[in-house]
């Protein structure tokens, strides 16, 4: 099948080229037109705080997004905001907000409603504005429209900073500058691996193309599902290093096979077959090590998974159908020079380390893994947690907005926790208080620790229906608030309700996030066991040995370990923190260690197969194991460690971002690619295989007779292969 694909499109280069340009032209065009949409909404069905949520808005309809806070402050040495003109400007400002489109209210502090929305020193207040678009809606016009009627209030020297979703849209930063910065640095790794401006240009091409489809495809999707917005930067990450890593490969085979005479459309037809079948291969292991996360039951989970998944796709279909096509047009200039012999005829490079880890098989295997384990030993003590605005870089509108909130009016006031209470008969009053049931959980709610103020209770139209709000005393993400979350549950509020038939459910932000943290905890081995499997499965089929399977999993875990202890360092504890833009350490949240790990577990494949496709291949022919070994980390090593740099480069390049997420998952997968690709990769792979000898190929009779014959990197063709890096290549041996 890749033959017949790589022939073809190798036989209609134009067209093919056409054909992407038409897809790269429609895809950019559809999202021009409806718009690229992106959502931090959390849902957790089946949960508590959903429950809670589900039941508060069936009870106490209001607009789509909620209330969105927009922040009033005037300095300490001017006037009040309780002064007479200043409050009279608040007033036009809220008179001019209403009537923005999609508002559908303005409460203001003066209001008997919002009276708690004032600082106790009058120089902080905040204006409650309704929606009539959810969350996801909310564009950056809408905001600057808003800003635009708070006028009357900016003109009184009132400070005005909006809040919640309104800030987000603002703050909703470009990964443009990150993406040229990470294209420029492969650029230039690319010209030095291959010497040639047009060869290093024609992966940055491949993956500029895959990712002018993919991120507007993804753009569309959040029409249709709550996508976040790390979602589409994580999808460019990897989207832009799979993209070129995929054609660096194919290229790398491309410029051999030219190198040893075969014509320019024969060669590109066999890099499909050949190349391109072991990058299918890796790249449809990542997206099944992706679909693992649907395992998870969140649809977070989902939208996190879904994102990079496209941006794999349209890297393999181009990979497949637009790099042969490309490879006949450019033909020649391609082609590489022929290299030069070493002058005294000793293995260079990759080819020494091989001789090396042959030589010194157990002290590299104990001196790798006693660094990796040194690195993974900050990963005991990761523990997930939840991020708030407080997050956020210093000057963005949602810190500011924070900052403000918390300094008037605590930091729980940025993470109001919503309890719903429903009744099994109606409450005695509409005001509420004079129903013992109410009163009682109102009392136990106020005394509760950890509890700064809570709201009278609310009851519904149907008169079942009871909402309190609950600040706490810390912020949303200290554990603390965690903590009075579970307690609330566990025994405040059921030790208020004992035999009353009542049923109540806590909210809100924090307790979504606790709920999302301990969803994935619990189902986080179900997932990891699910990736594992896959992975072996995939090992095992492509390379017919269960110890080369098992190997290679064992080794993957080792790897993300000591990526999850350097996410850990730096993040957890601020090892470093300031380095990379943040004001200390940040709390983990639960869904970045399961994605990183889907991720990673699929990217490390790309090295394995393209490292263990070449020492099979090496025993294949001659049936000595240390020689395939050596020869195989020989040829393999420059390559794999160009991509792996190209990746580092491109993961590292992330950090410019503002979003403590993008951050972690730069940080975790740079480090992560770095360390696979040179210590696992160069050091433990191999000495491990050194050691075990022909046992790595041992497979039991009655496996051999199930498993089937999957060719993962011949193209059909049996030419010798050129040797590398001064380790002569084996000759043929009958096997």
């Amino acid at each position: 099948m890749f033959t017949t694909v790589g022939r073809w499109c190798a036989r209609r280069p134009k067209r093919v080229v056409a054909v992407w340009l038409l897809l790269l032209t429609a895809a950019l065009t559809a999202v021009g037109l409806f718009g690229r949409v992106t959502s931090e909404a959390v849902s957790i069905p089946g949960s508590d705080s959903q429950a809670a949520r589900d039941i508060g808005d069936s009870a106490f309809p209001g607009s789509a997004s909620g209330k969105q806070p927009v922040l009033l402050h005037t300095a300490a040495a001017t006037a009040p905001l309780t002064a007479t003109d200043t409050a009279a400007a608040v007033r036009n400002a809220a008179t001019a907000i209403a009537a923005v489109p999609h508002v559908v209210a303005v409460t203001t502090p003066y209001d008997l409603a919002g009276a708690a929305a004032m600082s106790a020193d009058g120089h902080t207040a905040y204006l409650s504005v309704e929606l009539d678009v959810t969350g996801r809606e909310v564009t950056p016009e809408m905001t600057d429209a808003v800003l635009a009627a708070a006028a009357p209030a900016t003109a009184a020297g009132i400070e005005v900073t909006p809040g919640g979703y309104l800030a987000a849209a603002v703050d909703k930063g470009s990964a443009g500058r990150s993406e040229a910065i990470g294209l420029g640095a492969a650029l230039v790794i690319l010209a030095l691996t291959f010497g040639s401006l047009v060869a290093a240009g024609l992966p940055l091409l491949a993956g500029v193309i895959g990712l002018g489809i993919a991120l507007p495809v993804l753009g569309l999707v959040g029409h249709l599902m709550d996508v976040p917005e790390a979602g589409e930067t994580i999808a460019a990450m990897i989207g832009l290093g799979v993209g070129i890593d995929y054609t660096l490969f194919g290229l790398t085979r491309f410029r051999e096979l030219r190198a040893a005479g075969v014509g320019i459309e024969e060669a590109a037809v066999r890099t499909t077959a050949g190349s391109g079948k072991s990058v299918a291969f890796a790249g449809s292991a990542v997206v099944a090590a992706l679909a693992g996360l649907a395992l998870g039951g969140l649809p977070l989970l989902y939208a996190l998974a879904l994102a990079p998944a496209i941006s794999v796709v349209a890297a393999l279909g181009i990979n497949l159908t637009l790099l042969p096509a490309l490879l006949v047009l450019l033909g020649n200039r391609l082609t590489p020079e022929p290299a030069a012999p070493a002058a005294d005829g000793r293995p260079r490079g990759w080819g020494r380390v091989a001789a090396l880890v042959a030589a010194k098989p157990w002290p590299l295997l104990l001196a790798g893994l006693a660094l990796l384990g040194a690195l993974a030993a900050p990963a005991a003590r990761l523990h997930l947690g939840q991020l708030d605005a407080g997050s956020k870089a210093a000057g963005t509108m949602s810190r500011t907005a924070y900052d403000r909130m918390a300094a008037a009016f605590g930091p729980g006031s940025n993470g109001v926790l919503q309890v719903v209470d429903v009744l099994p008969t109606p409450a005695q009053a509409s005001a509420g208080t004079s129903d013992p049931r109410l009163a009682a959980v109102t009392t136990a709610l106020r005394g509760g620790e950890g509890v700064a103020a809570v709201s009278p209770p609310a009851v519904a139209a149907d008169g079942r229906t009871v909402r309190w709000q609950v600040t706490p005393t810390t912020a949303p993400s200290d554990p603390a608030t965690t903590t009075l979350v579970r307690r609330l549950r566990s025994d405040v509020l059921p030790a208020a309700t004992t035999g009353t038939g009542q049923t109540v459910h806590v909210g809100g932000t924090p307790a979504s996030q606790a709920d999302l943290n301990a969803r994935i905890t619990h189902r986080m081995p179900l997932v990891v066991g699910f990736v594992l499997t896959v992975a072996g499965l995939l090992l095992l089929l492509a390379f017919r040995s269960p110890i080369v399977a098992l190997k290679a999993a064992v080794m993957n875990l080792v790897s993300v370990a000591a990526a999850y202890g350097v996410l850990t360092a730096v993040f957890q504890h601020g090892w470093g923190a300031r380095l990379i833009g943040l004001d200390g350490a940040v709390p983990i949240p639960g869904y970045v260690p399961l994605l990183m790990f889907a991720v990673l577990f699929g990217l490390s494949m790309d090295y394995e197969v393209f490292l263990l496709s070449a020492v099979r291949e090496g025993y294949l022919r001659s049936g000595d194991n240390r020689r395939a070994v050596v020869a195989g980390l020989a040829g393999t090593g420059r390559i794999i460690s160009s991509a792996a740099l190209i990746m580092v480069a491109v993961f590292l390049s992330y950090l410019l971002s503002d979003d403590p997420v993008v951050k972690m998952f730069g940080i975790g997968l740079a480090s992560a690619v770095a360390l696979d690709a040179t210590i696992v990769r160069g050091l433990l792979v191999p000495s491990t295989m050194v050691l075990l000898g022909d046992g790595n190929w041992w497979l039991p009779g009655w496996l051999d007779r199930l498993l089937p014959h999957v060719d993962i990197e011949g193209d059909g063709h049996t030419e010798q292969p050129v040797a590398a890096e001064g380790v002569a290549a084996p000759a043929p041996a009958a096997l």
